[in-house]
């Protein structure tokens, strides 16, 4: 008999009432929500407004689910388009199954259009964001623990993850816990990226850079644990192939940036479209409240007005027009 063992919930999903509540959505929800407090605070603290992150992560998110979906669909289709089974499951993420590789990708993707939108370098927000996306992992990593899924080798250590579901194929039995792993790596990438950004003043996207980097290394070692299947080139799994590409793009993007774009961004977001700008905060007011002071925004119709009504010597009504077009 173990005496010691990770246990793994009795089910996944309570119900209240006829609505299900998920553990694996909940460990998403709030690791979104981690991403977002801590983005807003490095944002605001470079710079940025308050409230920024949260409205390009509108954009962000969406995307990163659909991308890290489409991930896990296309690399194990099998699960889905062959004989036996249902393709329907493709769109039941609640279920599982996100690919962290297509959830970056696609929700770059997603972060670039909000942030075009608002004017903002994307760099400069991938850097502020990068802590809490790891975390995010680390938070969604738990998802996996509520599915039973997702776990290493057998073990009989005294923290081995006790797999009591037989769906799906699993046996089981005591295994390493890859899904605890790969969470503990995140929180140290995390901390790793907020102490490098703050000793090497990492701008331009670097601090971004080394959080993938620092994440494939973990992924790399934690993914040749597993045992669930997977498709193999050379010997190794795909996931394993993933990382080790990701890793030295990300390596190389940031020696090639420190060269081309040492230093960080001094502005990351501009002032606000409705707020005051440098001119008219220099001047003492806008445009528009300078009209209304000094009255030359005032229509020529209403400056007639002005003039006495028992004037004696009125001028001709042919120079009237002319008057006119000279004050508008």
């Amino acid at each position: 008999m173990e005496l010691a063992y990770i246990p793994s919930p009795s089910r996944g999903v309570l119900y209240l009432g006829p609505i299900p509540l998920r553990g694996y959505a909940f460990c998403i929800i709030i690791g979104v929500f981690i991403a977002v407090w801590l983005g807003n605070r490095r944002w605001v603290a470079r710079g940025g407004q308050s409230g920024t992150v949260a409205d390009i992560a509108v954009w962000a998110v969406p995307f990163g689910l659909v991308g890290g979906r489409l991930y896990h669909v296309i690399t194990d289709y099998e699960l889905y388009f062959s004989p036996g089974r249902d393709w329907v499951d493709a769109f039941k993420v609640w279920q599982g199954g996100l690919g962290i590789w297509g959830a970056i990708a696609l929700g770059a993707l997603g972060a670039w259009i909000g942030a075009r939108r608002r004017g903002i370098p994307m760099p400069a927000y991938a850097d502020a964001v990068a802590p809490g996306i790891a975390l995010a992992q680390a938070m969604g990593r738990w998802g996996n623990w509520f599915n039973q899924e997702l776990y290493g080798r057998e073990t009989h250590l005294p923290w081995a993850l006790h797999i009591t579901s037989s769906e799906g194929g699993r046996v089981p039995g005591y295994y390493h816990p890859t899904f605890l792993y790969e969470s503990l790596w995140c929180i140290g990438v995390a901390f790793l990226v907020m102490w490098a950004d703050r000793r090497f003043k990492l701008g331009h996207g670097r601090a971004f850079a080394l959080y993938v980097a620092a994440y494939c290394v973990g992924r790399g070692w934690i993914e040749y644990m597993r045992v669930d299947d997977a498709h193999h080139i050379l010997g190794l799994r795909l996931n394993d192939w993933t990382a080790l590409i990701v890793f030295l793009l990300a390596v190389t993007y940031m020696i090639v940036s420190s060269r081309l774009r040492p230093g960080r961004e001094e502005i990351v977001e501009p002032l606000p479209a409705d707020g005051p700008t440098e001119d008219t905060v220099a001047s003492g007011g806008s445009a528009e409240g300078a009209e209304t002071d000094t009255g030359a925004g005032k229509p020529a119709a209403s400056e007639p007005k002005a003039e006495p009504a028992d004037e004696p010597k009125p001028k001709a009504p042919a120079e009237e027009p002319e008057s006119a077009t000279k004050k508008s």
